[in-house]
């Protein structure tokens, strides 16, 4: 079943039992929190910090990635790729960096060096190395566009295993003490323009589900997280998106949604059978829906703007122009990052700019819109909220903090020293950034 969101007191979840929905609750087990909303259900992080205030730690990551960080009990997980000086060939035999095909984002050449794809767990009390497991090298077929990542997918971690998802490297799955359990390689994408990898899988229950879509053969499955062992694949008729699934209860019945640029799609979780589809959203989808009370929030936002509020209750067949799509908006949508849903609001960027807008998610009301964030230019991670605040993170490392509300008021501006494309994720009192060369813990000094 879908698990709730309930405000547990932090202290109360590191001293009592907790119950499998709690434990899901206290903590960030995927990039958009615990109930994919991108809101912290408890907690009360610092307001403001610098290099020098309320950083309780800062390690260095080696690689890069554009994943985020997730946390559960006293770990926090995090993936990366890490180039090496090694040549080689990529997989197939091609000569590494000469075939078209291997081109890197905005036709810039491929890799010619052999990358070590790894999954780090890091203890939460100060940020020291648990464990590095690789899970795969090779050289990648294809490049990525200059500002994102071979590990730009986040993992996800259930308090047993850790599954990580490095696309065209393979979909692996950890114990907690970092020894591969399972690993599958789902072939190799050919991703427009070269951009590079990057939808996340989704968890529900026992099931683990990966959106392949790219250029070539696109298709959307099922596998069991215990054994890998594929349970359903179907195909879809899509060319390239970066958007995560989302899988939620509908009735009796679990559902897959995915948007994208052909058509926002349903799928049964148990069957893999498509229930409803609709269509609408805009070219290069990568923001992941949304799901509160019945309702689906799907948002894409290049070249265009678009964004559907769908009840799924008895959604079937083509839903355009019926009465389950509940309300629309046409403008100042986000590109890269996704929406916040956050005490009845959604809050979104204009494409990766940090120019804000916020709804009522039931009505669709504009309660403010293309209000300018003063001191934020580009914007590629997706905003937070907890206790009454929203966290917005541009890529220059600034991070503004404001008020939760139908009223657009600041409360602070915050600086560090690195670029920053992962999402926060926020445990308690505690903040997880993930910038392109460290990962800090932002927690008030004692």
């Amino acid at each position: 079943m879908r698990l709730a969101s309930v405000a547990v007191p932090f202290a109360l979840l590191l001293c009592a039992p907790l119950t499998p929905a709690q434990e899901t609750v206290a903590w960030w087990p995927n990039w958009r929190g615990p109930d994919g909303t991108g809101a912290a259900p408890a907690g009360d992080p610092p307001v403001e910090w610098s290099e020098e205030q309320n950083v309780r730690w800062k390690v260095p990551i080696p690689g890069v990635g554009c994943s985020s960080p997730v946390v559960w009990s006293d770990r926090v997980y995090v993936t990366t790729a890490i180039e090496t000086d090694r040549e080689g060939a990529a997989p197939g035999g091609e000569p590494a960096g000469d075939d078209r095909r291997r081109r890197g984002g905005r036709g810039a050449r491929g890799p010619s060096k052999v990358y070590e794809f790894r999954v780090l767990c890091l203890d939460r009390a100060d940020g020291s190395t648990v464990w590095d497991t690789k899970v795969n090298e090779c050289v990648p077929h294809e490049g990525s566009h200059p500002t994102a990542s071979m590990a730009s997918a986040s993992p996800i971690v259930d308090g047993e295993r850790v599954y990580a998802f490095f696309g065209s490297r393979g979909l692996h799955c950890l114990d907690l003490k970092g020894e591969i359990l399972w690993s599958k390689d789902l072939g190799r994408m050919r991703i427009a323009a070269g951009f590079g990898e990057g939808a996340s899988p989704a968890l529900f229950g026992d099931t683990l589900v990966v959106n392949w879509d790219h250029e070539g053969e696109s298709f959307v499955a099922a596998f069991d997280r215990e054994s890998g062992d594929e349970l359903w694949r179907t195909p879809r008729d899509e060319q390239t998106s970066w958007s995560t699934p989302l899988v939620v209860e509908v009735g009796d019945r679990a559902q897959v949604i995915i948007s994208a640029t052909g058509a926002s799609r349903g799928y049964d979780l148990t069957t893999g059978k498509e229930v409803w589809t609709l269509g609408g959203m805009t070219q290069n989808c990568i923001p992941t829906p949304i799901h509160q009370d019945g309702v689906a929030y799907l948002m894409s936002g290049f070249r265009g703007s678009a964004l559907q509020a769908v009840r799924l209750a008895g959604a079937k067949g083509d839903l355009k122009g019926g009465d389950h799509v509940l309300w629309t908006h046409g403008a100042g949508t986000s590109y890269t990052p996704s929406a916040l849903l956050y005490d009845g609001r959604l809050y979104f960027l204009a494409g990766n700019e940090a120019v804000l807008t916020c709804v009522d998610a039931k009505t669709g009301t504009v309660q403010y819109e293309g209000q300018r964030i003063a001191g934020l230019r580009t914007v590629y991670s997706s905003p937070v909220g907890v206790h009454g605040r929203v966290y917005i993170t541009s890529r220059e490392g600034v991070t503004k903090v404001i008020k939760a509300g139908a009223e657009y008021g600041e409360l602070a501006t915050n600086k560090l020293d690195e670029t920053f494309d992962g999402t926060a994720a926020i445990v308690g009192d505690e903040i997880y950034l993930r910038g392109r060369e460290s990962l800090y813990c932002i927690a008030r000094s004692e």
